[in-house]
């Protein structure tokens, strides 16, 4: 019999494989969360040129085509732009550090006597430049993982994972997050559009006739985010009893006033001892006052994102990566924050970059997408 085009209904329907949606975003978040946690550990060159390519890696394997998970080059730009800074603001302002190896002199301007202490011009030394490169790919790998997780988590299916609690705030949070890849998106369209068409597209010219189409877009886009808020009753509250407000707020700020003390007690010598157990109890109140917060959204969730098994691998393997490169800086500091002066090469400690590999475990766990035929 011919192919008519129309299925019956014994034909299968091909399924989309879902392998990779499938992973929870609150998973990534927590991934990067903890190779970011793992970048404030340390100051060492070799590590964190290592975090950042276990989290390209990583990126690079499993985002998706989709606009949002371009902003990755966009925090990989901003990482290398904020580098250059510090080193430009240091060779300008001078550093603290004191340095022998020389490298440059720049023309010195005389300052007032209040302004003691600072510097414009003068002698640029190794050492200094080095103390600053070191601290300043300590935040590039910061934003590194940052955009780690904005290229691997889809934005709305992490605000469809948050509690009842958070869903405006995580509203806010996710328009804030998904304005500038959308951005990013549009200037290269509009660039590759004006590029096909033989106009300029760089320059002061250029930029005006880009940067306005892009903004109008914008604000079309806000309007249309607005209204269609609205027309699905975005903010409508369901009536609490007192005493259950009463507790939620009681369960929250004392959470979280344990989650600061504690994480204020793992950062000092004097609260070892009890750091660990307040953050526990703290987070632990702050999760129940949430959880009882959530009775004033009324609101559904269709298809929940699913925590499984991989989610647990993949969270856990950027919490592995924090703890044992938190427990290394205090057992061997010197390690994780090598010297400049006298000026010495970095070198690579062996069992903190075996706890960075950790972070490449999604590597091996999470499918990768597979593209469909056409």
């Amino acid at each position: 019999m011919p192919d008519t085009g129309v299925r019956t209904a014994r034909t299968p329907v091909p399924v989309r494989s879902r392998t990779r949606f499938e992973l929870h975003p609150g998973a990534w978040w927590l991934w990067s969360l903890g190779l970011g946690t793992a970048a404030t550990r340390t100051t060492n060159p070799l590590l964190l040129a290592l975090l950042m390519a276990v989290a390209g890696q990583v990126v690079a394997v499993h985002r998706s085509s989709a606009p949002w998970a371009r902003s990755y080059t966009a925090f990989a730009k901003l990482a290398v732009a904020v580098l250059l800074v510090r080193l430009a603001f240091t060779a300008v302002l001078g550093s603290p550090v004191p340095g022998t190896h020389v490298l440059f002199t720049l023309p010195e301007i005389p300052l007032p006597a209040w302004a003691q202490g600072i510097r414009l011009g003068g002698p640029v030394s190794a050492e200094a430049l080095l103390f600053s490169g070191y601290n300043g790919l300590k935040l590039a790998a910061l934003l590194v993982c940052v955009g780690a997780a904005n290229a691997l988590a889809a934005p709305a299916r992490l605000l469809k994972s948050l509690p009842g609690a958070l869903y405006e705030a995580g509203v806010a949070v996710v328009v804030a997050l998904t304005f500038a890849p959308h951005l990013i998106a549009d200037v290269q369209r509009l660039r590759a559009a004006r590029r096909l068409r033989g106009r300029p597209d760089r320059g002061l010219r250029g930029l005006f006739q880009v940067g306005l189409p892009v903004l109008e877009g914008a604000l079309e886009r806000s309007v249309a985010l607005a209204a269609a808020m609205d027309a699905r009753g975005y903010g409508r509250t369901a009536e609490v009893p007192g005493p259950v407000r009463r507790t939620t707020t009681a369960l929250t700020l004392g959470g979280l006033l344990g989650v600061c003390a504690g994480t204020y007690g793992l950062l000092t010598a004097e609260g070892g001892v009890y750091g660990m157990p307040v953050l526990l109890a703290g987070a632990l109140a702050a999760l129940a006052g949430l959880r009882l917060g959530g009775r004033r959204s009324p609101r559904t969730r269709y298809r929940p994102a699913p925590w499984g098994v991989r989610a647990w691998l993949v969270a856990g393997s950027g919490a592995a990566v924090a703890a044992l490169l938190a427990l290394v800086s205090v057992r061997d500091p010197g390690a994780l924050h090598p010297g400049v002066v006298p000026l010495a090469a970095p070198a690579l400690p062996l069992w903190p970059a075996a706890a960075i590999l950790l972070g490449l475990l999604p590597v091996l766990v999470v499918p990768q997408d597979r593209k469909e035929p056409s």
